[in-house]
């Protein structure tokens, strides 16, 4: 999916929250599966990369274009796991990660 199609999919969204035709949880469900299909489905050389084996960001997912740069970019993101070992992996599908809902 590209960045105009993921775009109009959230405006879509919007509208149907603002026309009463979804709840917010229903909303919040569209927004979540657009932008996981943006994420794994993305047209160009960047992939999504999920964080495993550390337990206070292991679900978390980043877009790099290997995994050497995924682990760059959460490091970036997390300073505090900065010198923690920890691995990426790369998805095909992103499933949403419960505990953070």
């Amino acid at each position: 999916m590209d960045r105009i199609s993921a775009l109009r999919n959230l405006e879509a969204a919007l509208e149907a929250f603002e026309d009463g035709e979804t709840d917010l949880d229903g909303l919040e469900r569209d927004v979540r599966g657009i932008l996981r299909t943006y994420a794994t489905e993305f047209e160009g050389e960047l992939s999504a990369y999920r964080v495993t084996g550390l337990d206070r960001v292991s679900g978390t997912v980043v877009m790099a274009t290997g995994e050497r740069e995924a682990s760059e970019r959460v490091r970036s993101l997390f300073d505090d796991v900065s010198h923690e070992a920890f691995g990426v992996e790369r998805v095909a599908d992103v499933e949403p990660d419960q505990s953070r809902d």
